[in-house]
């Protein structure tokens, strides 16, 4: 399988099952799109989204059977699928429809081999616009629990370094840096110690010393012509 990024704003996502998973998918993609889970009992976890993701979860009640789950996609038009209930047979009848119909489709009582066009949601790790997803490919979940804990130790501060560097980045532009200058300088402000440590004291203190790695990168540069 090959790991993509997907974004699903303006999009439905619809899910059978309300359980702990069911629950769990529904408060992932609540992020981005609107949510539909269809369950004939709920998991108290529901309760425990915050206000957006209330909002964008619209929950209702009922019991599908797999002869009826066709209605219900085409009824909700959703850009992927998510069987997530306790019954087999349901679940193989959500993804047999989703194939049909071309959506993507995530079974979660599946791991290892997956049928084509099934989608894995991996662990994921964020700091502002900064995302990095962790898959073991459906085969160990605590595995990717895990390294996604690792993980969020080592981008501690990234969000704020993208948000920097895309600021600096848009600024240069208008300069006389040439385009590989341009690169080398964000270059060397990714990789300062120096500005990572004044990320932490906050923005302004953050740009000065970038600012400072810049210019002393471009004069190393203009130096060493």
């Amino acid at each position: 399988m090959i790991p993509l990024y997907h974004d699903f704003s303006e999009e439905t996502v619809l899910v059978f099952g309300g359980g702990s998973v069911g629950a769990r998918k529904a408060r992932r993609f609540a992020r981005e799109a609107t949510v539909v889970v269809v369950s004939p009992t709920f998991d108290d976890r529901f309760e425990e989204f915050d206000e957006s993701e209330q909002a964008a979860v619209d929950r209702i009640r009922a019991a599908p059977e797999p002869e009826a789950v066709g209605e219900w996609l085409d009824r909700f038009e959703p850009a992927m699928v998510v069987a997530a209930t306790d019954h087999t047979e349901l679940n193989r009848a959500v993804g047999e429809a989703a194939d049909e119909r071309g959506l993507l489709i995530n079974r979660t009582d599946r791991s290892g081999s997956r049928d084509v066009g099934s989608v894995v949601v991996p662990a994921t790790v964020r700091d502002g616009p900064v995302s990095v997803a962790v898959s073991t490919g459906g085969k160990s979940p605590a595995l990717s629990r895990y390294l996604r804990q690792q993980i969020e130790t080592e981008i501690q501060d990234a969000g704020a370094m993208a948000e920097l560097t895309g600021e600096l980045r848009s600024e240069i532009k208008e300069s006389d840096y040439s385009a590989a200058d341009r690169r080398a300088a964000v270059r060397s402000v990714v990789r300062s110690s120096s500005v990572w440590k004044a990320l932490h004291t906050g923005t302004p203190n953050a740009e000065k010393e970038a600012e400072r790695v810049m210019a002393a990168e471009h004069d190393d540069k203009g130096a060493s012509r």
